[in-house]
């Protein structure tokens, strides 16, 4: 079969297969399935192929439906019917339909909407439903009533159940459907629904057609009005729509009114797109293999800097590692921060010709978050060759170097890969939206969010990183001014614009993207401000900052004893030290060496150094910090059956110089035991140096930029530093457990 039947009318019948591809069936089964296909003949209208028509008709597919499709390729002329009356172009259709059906008296019709409706079971079902319920026709039932209430005290009275019809979904012997929409003559911008109800509310003929409504859903759910009844029921083939107030098992899910959204998340499961069994059922359908490709797509990448952000250097070297031809990038910026103006100049001097092009737009264009947004996407919807629009914001970090890779490849006209903060449910997408348009929280979004839940997800809210493809920006998203909406924030305004153009929105969690990180307390007073954000962001503190071999202490026992208890191993990477030593150089108001000190205790110091203290700087708590996550679990692996409490009052970096302060005096420190970690490099930044411990005749000297030694304190290990003679040298102390 073909899902063509005519080079004219697109997707004019789904072919009958008997049954789906994945079953073993008997002959009997076969033609149990043909009979009932071919009994029964599915209507609709659609006038384009929007993304809820392809949903539709996937699940049309996967139960083997006979459908016809009315109108495709046709203007629409039945008004906005999402917002007022109309439809009644659906009418003239399916009359000019029926008019060569009307003699076929054993043929069932079924007429359904498409963009916003699903089937959650099969043709044999509906028609034993239909039979059971002995009338020629039927009607989809909601407990509103649309589009005339004063119609209401003339719909015939109900022990139970909807009330109201709802002409979404009609079905019946195919003489009868045709002698109802034979008595159009009414416009295309009329009301469907009136029509039908006035015909309905008519005794004569509600007897004469023997009609009736599906008053307990046995047939179709209409959600309008009815969210709160119906939950997901999950079987080991597929998954159905219950519902709970009169315990159906539908088989037409329609979203009418304002309950789209929700079809969208029932849609994420029913029939059979996802169920624990065999996890995504769709998610390989209709994919771009980029490997057969002549070459591949050309993107935009829109980055965009709103607020003060902390890592933006390594954020530009992610997007600079991307596994992606960098011939076939584009990369529009616009930075709001006068601050990052430097790290953007600083990546483009290393990188201006990595890029197919480079634009920056900086805070002196004074342009706001929604024009800025609206000028990227728009540089893509102009160029003809552009296409995809990748759009992220700098406060997400891609670990995954194949994330451009991975969303072009699912085809989609609008997809996000899932990132989230650590630790945190806090993402880049909303599984739900309460009724004035902001954050709910959906049944499945923590399941999705930690990924107990793996696919890729039909989703009404998305923002900080995702892919457009250029020929939506040129068709459905034509309009130049998505991000700008009411009073809404620019992602908001893009997502509502996009839903109400019927554009599917969908979050990829089928791979570990990357994370959201956190750009709320981000204090830029200081010379390097990443250091401070051991707290806010410890993931990207941890991988700028702790040296690469660290780990490999535990798993390696990747660890130096160069005297006896004085260990040695990796823990600061040099950036770290490089940052360390430029903040108290900024600070710059160093000790001077002397015994009279104000910031400790008792005001004198009896073996002074020429240092500053973490606290001058404001970095006490996140050095402690810093010593409870790194340096502890040392502790407890080279002094077994030692629980340190990660405590210190003295914190400080020392700097010896030939002019100032040369050496230290052999002494005791007042600690338990202490760390030393140098910072900077012998032979390069200075010359001499080192440790030397007289108990053992022990000396070491030729620290190792990063590396830390740390060694008993006041007790067995009397040390002394040895002179510098040339050069400035750097060392951060502690003295823990005092």
């Amino acid at each position: 079969g073909t899902s063509r039947g005519s080079t004219t009318r697109p997707y004019p019948y789904v072919p009958i297969i008997c049954p789906p591809g994945r079953y073993v069936m008997t002959l009997w089964r076969f033609f149990f399935c043909l009979f009932f296909s071919e009994k029964l003949l599915v209507l609709t209208v659609a006038t384009e192929e929007t993304d809820g028509f392809r949903r539709f008709m996937q699940s049309a597919k996967y139960f083997n439906y006979n459908v016809k499709v009315l109108g495709m390729g046709e203007a629409w002329r039945g008004g906005d019917v999402g917002r007022s009356i109309g439809g009644g172009q659906k009418v003239r259709l399916l009359k000019e339909a029926m008019e060569g059906l009307a003699d076929q008296e054993d043929l069932i019709v079924l007429s359904v909407d498409s963009y916003d409706l699903i089937f959650a079971g099969g043709p044999e079902e509906i028609l034993r439903k239909f039979q059971q319920a002995n009338n020629k026709v039927i009607f989809a039932a909601e407990g509103l009533i649309w589009p005339d209430k004063r119609l209401a005290d003339k719909y015939p009275s109900i022990r139970s159940g909807k009330r109201y019809l709802n002409s979404g979904g009609i079905i019946g012997y195919a003489p009868y459907i045709n002698r109802i929409v034979s008595q159009w003559s009414l416009h295309d911008n009329d009301d469907d629904q009136l029509f039908y109800t006035k015909i309905y509310l008519d005794p004569l003929q509600r007897q004469t057609l023997n009609m009736t409504l599906d008053h307990k859903c046995q047939i179709f759910q209409n959600l309008n009005g009815a969210v709160d009844e119906v939950l997901l029921k999950f079987g080991t083939d597929r998954v159905r729509v219950r519902n709970t107030a009169y315990d159906s098992l539908p088989v037409v899910v329609h979203g009418n009114g304002n309950t789209k959204m929700y079809l969208n998340y029932l849609a994420n499961y029913v029939p059979n797109a996802w169920n624990y069994e065999h996890g995504c059922s769709h998610c390989d359908d209709d994919l771009v293999d980029l490997s057969q490709l002549k070459e591949y797509p050309n993107v935009l990448v829109g980055v965009f800097i709103e607020q003060p952000t902390p890592f933006l250097p390594e954020f530009f070297q992610r997007l600079l590692t991307l596994d992606y031809p960098k011939d076939k990038l584009k990369v529009f910026v616009h930075n709001n921060e006068v601050y990052h103006e430097k790290h953007i100049q600083k990546f483009w001097e290393e990188n201006r010709n990595a890029f197919s092009s480079f634009k920056v737009v900086g805070p002196e264009e004074n342009l706001s978050q929604g024009e800025a947004r609206n000028m990227g996407m728009d540089l893509c919807r102009k160029d003809a060759a552009c296409d995809y629009y990748f759009s992220m914001d700098s406060d997400v970090m891609l670990t995954n170097r194949q994330t451009l890779k991975l969303l072009i490849e699912q085809n989609r006209k609008i997809i996000g890969p899932l990132v989230t903060r650590h630790g945190k449910l806090w993402s880049n997408f909303w599984g739900a939206l309460s009724l004035d348009g902001y954050y709910a929280r959906s049944e499945d979004y923590v399941d999705i969010v930690q990924r107990k839940r793996v696919g890729v997800w039909n989703i009404p809210y998305m923002a900080h990183i995702y892919l457009v493809k250029g020929s939506a920006l040129r068709n459905e998203l034509k309009e130049r001014n998505y991000f700008v909406l009411e009073k809404l924030d620019p992602d908001m305004a893009l997502c509502r614009n996009a839903r109400e153009m019927g554009v599917f929105m969908y979050i990829t969690n089928r791979h570990d993207f990357g994370r959201l990180i956190s750009t709320a307390n981000y204090n830029i007073s200081h010379y390097n401000n990443d250091l401070w954000q051991i707290f806010e962001n410890p993931v990207d503190w941890k991988e700028k900052y702790i040296h690469q071999n660290y780990t490999q202490i535990f798993t390696e026992n990747y660890l130096e004893e160069p005297c006896p208890d004085v260990f040695w191993f990796p823990v600061f990477t040099e950036k770290a030290c490089d940052e360390i030593v430029e903040e108290m150089e900024h600070y710059g108001s160093w000790s001077g060496g002397k015994h009279e000190d104000k910031r400790i205790s008792g005001g004198y110091e009896t073996v002074p150094t020429d240092d500053i203290h973490m606290k001058q700087i404001g970095f006490d708590k996140e050095w402690l910090h810093f010593i409870r996550e790194f340096i502890s679990p040392v502790t407890l692996k080279v002094f077994s059956g030692y629980y340190t409490k990660g405590y210190a009052v003295m914190n400080f970096v020392v700097k010896y110089t030939p002019e100032r302060q040369a050496y230290l005096r052999p002494h005791h420190d007042s600690s338990t035991f202490t760390i030393n970690i140098a910072l900077n490099n012998k032979d390069r930044d200075f010359q001499g140096g080192g440790c030397r411990f007289h108990r053992y005749n022990c000396s070491i000297e030729s620290p190792r930029k990063g590396w830390s030694f740390m060694h008993p304190g006041r007790l067995t290990h009397l040390h002394e530093g040895l002179p510098t003679t040339n050069g400035t040298r750097y060392i951060a102390v502690s003295f823990i457990d005092p």
